[in-house]
C-alpha cells in the first residue's frame, strides 16, 4: 500500500468516482446525489489514489434515527452509502484504509455509531468490517435490486 494515497474526496475527482461506482457496483446513483454526499459530510468522502488516478472511494452521510444499539434514542449516526475499489486493486488494504479514515470523520462529527449494509454473499467485506469491529444485526431480506439479502452491520463509539 506504499504508493497509494488515501485522502479526502475533491470535487474534480467526482467523474472518477463515478466511473468506479458504475464498473464495480449494481447500485448506482446520480452525478447529484455524489455531489450532495460531498458537500454534506467531505470529511468522510474519501478517495484511494495512485498514481494521480482514483482507484477506489467510500462516502458516508449522517443522519439521526434509532439506535441500533439501544432499546430507546434517538441518536446520531454515520451510514456508509457505498465503497468501492476497482478489481485490481483489490487486497491491498485499500477498503480498511477508507473505512478507517471515514470512521475517523464521522466520529468528528461526534456521532455515536456508524452503520451499512452488505450483501451476505460479501464475504470478505464482511470479514473486514468485523475486524474494525461492526456486528451483524439483522438480515435485510431482498435488500438489493437483484433480490439479494444484506446484513444490517453496526458499529458503537
Amino acid at each position: 500500500m506504499d504508493d497509494y494515497i488515501i485522502r479526502r474526496c475533491e470535487r474534480d475527482d467526482l467523474a472518477a468516482v463515478v466511473d468506479i461506482n458504475l464498473l464495480t457496483l449494481p447500485e448506482h446513483y446520480s452525478d447529484y446525489f455524489f455531489e450532495a454526499i460531498l458537500r454534506e459530510l467531505p470529511e468522510s468522502f474519501i478517495v484511494a489514489e495512485l498514481e494521480k488516478k482514483i482507484v477506489g472511494y467510500i462516502m458516508c452521510k449522517v443522519e439521526f434515527g434509532f439506535s441500533n444499539f439501544r432499546k430507546l434514542g434517538f441518536v446520531k449516526k454515520g451510514h456508509v452509502v457505498s465503497v468501492a475499489v476497482l478489481e485490481e486493486h483489490r487486497n491491498k488494504g485499500l477498503g480498511m484504509a477508507l473505512m478507517v479514515e471515514s470512521t475517523n470523520g464521522i466520529m468528528n462529527r461526534k456521532s455515536d455509531e456508524m452503520y451499512l449494509e452488505v450483501r451476505v454473499s460479501n464475504k470478505s467485506a464482511i470479514g473486514m468490517y468485523q475486524k474494525l469491529g461492526f456486528q451483524i444485526k439483522s438480515k435485510l431480506h431482498a435488500y438489493y435490486r437483484d433480490g439479494e439479502d444484506a446484513y444490517l452491520m453496526c458499529l458503537e463509539f
